[in-house]
């Protein structure tokens, strides 16, 4: 029998993935997407979140990509308003975005009254704030970070 070449393997090995239920990420990232379009009332081609980790917690930032002022106050009018949810313990949003099992989500939510969340206004957008004097909660931040970023892909990136 005559080898296969790797193409042909690798075909075979992302068929049997599919069949065998192993996630693709970049299904994962497009429903991630549309849900997050049901969610975020700004346009997630137009705009770029960034996630820095600090020691303390961390900061998410969203800026329109131009000056396009309709998109900065949509930006700036969500950002207010979920940290408002934030600080409340309603992380809805971004379960019904990444899902119940979302990493971090539940030690945020369980956690909510020791973690300071706070907004402001930036050029172009807004910030998130998060901090806590909370080893596991900083680690559940962090992880809740990880994962919006691997779930929007080119809409998000890491600050390090």
């Amino acid at each position: 029998m005559q080898s296969r070449g790797h193409g042909t393997r690798l075909a075979l090995l992302l068929l049997l993935a599919a069949a065998c239920g192993a996630p693709d990420p970049g299904q994962r990232q497009a429903d991630v997407a549309a849900a997050g379009a049901d969610v975020m009332p700004f346009d997630l081609d137009a705009t770029t979140h960034v996630f820095e980790k600090l020691a303390d917690g961390g900061l998410q930032t969203v800026v329109a990509d131009t000056d396009d002022p309709e998109q900065i106050a949509l930006v700036r009018s969500h950002l207010s308003f979920e940290a408002e949810r934030f600080s409340a313990g309603d992380f809805h949003d971004p379960a019904a975005i990444h899902g119940d099992d979302m990493a971090g989500l539940h030690a945020l939510v369980m956690g909510h009254e020791r973690v300071a969340v706070t907004y402001r206004e930036v050029p172009r957008g807004g910030e998130i704030r998060y901090a806590s004097s909370d080893p596991a909660l900083v680690a559940a931040l962090h992880q809740w970070f990880d994962q919006q970023v691997d779930d929007h892909g080119e809409h998000a990136q890491a600050h390090h």
